[in-house]
């Protein structure tokens, strides 16, 4: 997610958030957070629509913040607000996964984006590892949670 929609989220300034977590950086590392090249973020407003000319633009290009990366912020941002909302991208994190790992042929999907992207890596060597990373993450089905509390049963 990028950096102003988790700002627009928890309802503080970008360079607020930013500034927290610089202020703690060694608890977001490089597969927590990243940030975009100026290629990537031109890449980004072309493909969903954003000008850049809000309020005088940025001065430096976002960070993106990984499912582990927005876990995170909820240690840096203490606020009521950013715990509630912290909860509800995670649920929405696991829905998400849920739902793709009940497609039947989800597996077999991942695996063609994965020979693409390996293509792809091989023409352009940038963040390879990243990509890699979130790919195996995506291939790696979540162990089984235990349910905690009573059963209506």
């Amino acid at each position: 997610m990028l950096d102003s929609d988790l700002a627009a989220l928890y309802e503080v300034e970008t360079f607020n958030l930013n500034k927290a977590v610089k202020r703690n950086i060694r608890r977001f590392s490089g597969d927590f957070m990243f940030q975009l090249t100026k290629e990537e973020w031109k890449n980004l407003t072309f493909q969903i629509g954003i000008t850049g000319k809000q309020h005088g633009g940025r001065r430096f290009m976002p960070y993106v913040f990984t499912e582990q990366g927005v876990a995170m912020l909820a240690a840096v941002l203490n606020s009521q607000k950013a715990i509630d909302v912290n909860i509800s991208i995670m649920r929405t994190f696991v829905q998400l996964r849920h739902y793709v790992l009940d497609k039947p042929d989800t597996n077999t999907q991942i695996a063609e984006l994965r020979k693409l992207l390996m293509f792809y890596i091989e023409k352009n060597e940038k963040r390879e590892n990243d990509i890699i990373i979130a790919l195996n993450n995506l291939i790696g089905q979540p162990k089984p949670t235990k349910r905690i509390g009573f059963n209506a049963d």
